[in-house]
């Protein structure tokens, strides 16, 4: 840093360091299946007619389209810059810099922990269990925090989390802390959503995404649904032209009835590959699954991940390393990619293991 960059910047980063996200650790690569992207790319048209004019802070096609694919009541919902806006807001909106906590149960998405150390908001943690559900007591047993945050499915395990836990926190924190349930995979494990629990909990807060499912991660928008006293705090803090108008309206088409049902049948693409490829790497001596595969992604433990990982890289085959995460040693990442790419993959693990003499 230069002189004048160390005296004036915030005390709190200056220990801090930037979010490893895909395209930061990588900058080339011939098959991304390391940032649990969508292997389809769906093809969308603008109007740039009013590109000259501000676009709205909330886009009406936009917020009545998804609240009704949501099923909730517009005033439940708020559209972001993608879901990581969503955590921002939340901290912003209800922590105090220096004084408030968020909890988090690593391992986890890291997102909620640096959102939280940029606002100079403290990070207390409860490490998931050994088989990744919440370690409930240690939950409770946590005060003066005012957010908790809990994936479901889980980002980096792929697990669902108990709904009888998910009441458990929800009900102690009822009147001390909210509780958001970051749904970023939810249309991979429909069934599970809490989209339905809103009215009966109003400490509950969602957080979706057109980033995984919707193959519009380049699109930047995501959504948190909430009872209505949330939403109309977390507008208080939003920019105010949040959401760029050629963002507004491909996530409107996105949203319409056609391109929903386009959205289940991907789904069900990305299901099977991924049947297909945990059963693959099931079969590879010396690998053991970890987790769930309730989202779009595979989590497995091998000895070697490391060289192997710098094989794969060195193939321009670039999947996530997760070994620095708690509990997750040895452990490496795979997005469930096409057909093709997951083929790919696995051609290239078989060559890696017989050039180390791996045992088939």
């Amino acid at each position: 840093m230069s002189k004048l960059v160390d005296n004036l910047i915030n005390n709190n980063l200056i220990p801090l360091k930037p979010y490893e996200s895909a395209r930061r650790l990588y900058s080339g690569g011939q098959d991304w299946l390391n940032a649990n992207e969508s292997p389809f790319s769906n093809h969308y048209e603008v109007d740039s007619s009013n590109f000259n004019r501000y676009p709205s802070c909330q886009p009406d096609d936009v917020v009545e389209n998804y609240a009704r694919y949501a099923g909730v009541n517009p005033k439940q919902l708020m559209v972001t810059r993608g879901a990581d806006e969503g955590i921002e807001l939340l901290i912003r909106t209800f922590c105090t810099p220096g004084q408030d906590n968020i909890l988090i149960c690593p391992p986890t998405y890291g997102m909620y922990a640096i959102s939280a150390e940029t606002c100079d908001v403290g990070v207390k943690k409860v490490l998931l269990n050994d088989d990744f559900s919440l370690d409930i007591e240690g939950i409770c047993n946590t005060d003066n925090v005012n957010v908790v945050f809990i994936c479901a499915p889980n980002n980096p395990t792929g697990t669902p989390v108990a709904k009888s836990q998910l009441q458990t926190v929800l009900n102690h924190f009822a009147n001390s802390a909210l509780v958001v349930v970051d749904e970023a995979y939810i249309e991979f494990d429909a069934q599970s959503t809490w989209v339905d629990a809103l009215a009966d909990y109003p400490n509950l807060v969602i957080l979706r995404t057109l980033s995984k499912a919707f193959a519009l991660a380049g699109l930047r928008c995501g959504f948190t649904l909430a009872n209505e006293p949330v939403i109309n705090a977390l507008m208080k803090v939003i920019a105010p032209y949040p959401i760029p108008e050629p963002v507004a309206q491909i996530a409107a088409t996105a949203l319409s009835a056609q391109n929903i049902q386009r959205l289940d049948e991907q789904v069900n693409i990305i299901n099977n590959e991924k049947q297909r490829l945990t059963d693959a790497l099931a079969k590879i001596d010396e690998f053991t699954l970890v987790g769930d595969t309730k989202a779009n992604f595979v989590l497995f433990r091998y000895g070697q991940s490391a060289e192997l990982m710098a094989y794969l890289v060195s193939k321009g085959m670039l999947i996530r390393d997760q070994s620095k995460q708690v509990n997750l040693q040895h452990c490496l990442r795979v997005t469930v990619g096409s057909p093709e790419q997951n083929d790919r993959l696995l051609g290239l693990i078989d060559e890696f293991r017989s050039q180390t003499g791996a045992s088939k």
